[in-house]
């Protein structure tokens, strides 16, 4: 049977690992994927990601981050599904924790995080919100 919110599958994967504080995780590949782990990976919320064969398929092999034994990522959140998308203009994008939590935006430059969008002045759809 199809997934019909993959991006959805991966971030549930990242959070059950970290509350399993498993030191990596496996998920399907795709590019959204992999450009959503980019941003997570420069913001400096997992350690990095490498791609992987998966029973014949290509995975990534996700590792995370925790400090002083808690989780880099305190909350992960998908934000626009596939029943309700939900669409931003850059001066509208939305603040996490004043700042201090980024939101992940697929814009037509890329996935960008909030900040990189609003330097580069494109909106776009909000993925999923990170603190």
């Amino acid at each position: 049977m199809p997934m019909t919110d993959p991006l959805g599958d991966m971030l549930t994967r990242i959070r059950n690992g970290q509350q399993a504080r498993k030191d990596s995780i496996l998920t399907p590949a795709s590019k959204l994927r992999a450009n959503v782990l980019d941003v997570l990976q420069r913001e400096g919320y997992i350690r990095g990601y490498s791609e992987e064969e998966l029973a014949g398929q290509k995975g990534l092999r996700i590792e995370l981050k925790y400090f002083e034994g808690q989780p880099a990522i305190q909350h992960l959140a998908r934000v626009s599904k596939p029943g309700r998308r939900v669409y931003s203009a850059s001066r509208e994008l939305p603040r996490i924790r004043n700042g201090l939590g980024i939101t992940i935006v697929s814009t037509p430059r890329g996935v960008l995080s909030d900040a990189e969008a609003r330097d580069q002045n494109v909106g776009g759809e909000v993925l999923a919100e990170v603190f």
